[in-house]
């Protein structure tokens, strides 16, 4: 089995419970195929850096999956039918990172920041 991060960027209209929710009819959908989700992370509803089907903001979700490619292929053909994905990505790598992804971090960071002032 391989290793992959899999981001999905989902429609501004819909509430964050849904697009959990949705991350995690995925997640049910990736382990009946035979694959495992290691970690998923949501990154919230942010700035689009250009507009896409007439968005500016987007829900964004990040799933690292481990599973054979056929899994992946199918969870993307997936993707291409529902309406509520605008975009997603599937990369291929060779480890899994134990850090929080670099979104999370600056995240993080502001929030100590804030309580700091």
């Amino acid at each position: 089995m391989s290793l992959y991060e899999h981001v999905v960027i989902s429609r501004p209209d819909i509430s964050s419970g849904q697009v959990e929710e949705f991350v995690q009819n995925l997640a049910k959908k990736i382990e009946n195929a035979g694959g495992t989700v290691e970690g998923a992370e949501y990154w919230g509803l942010r700035n689009l850096a250009y507009r896409m089907n007439k968005n500016r903001k987007a829900h964004y979700s990040l799933l690292k999956v481990n599973a054979h490619s056929d899994v992946v292929h199918e969870i993307e053909r997936q993707h291409r039918i529902n309406e509520d994905v605008l975009r997603y990505m599937s990369i291929r790598v060779e480890e899994f990172s134990d850090e929080p992804s670099p979104i999370m971090k600056k995240r993080e960071e502001r929030k100590r920041r804030s309580r700091e002032d």
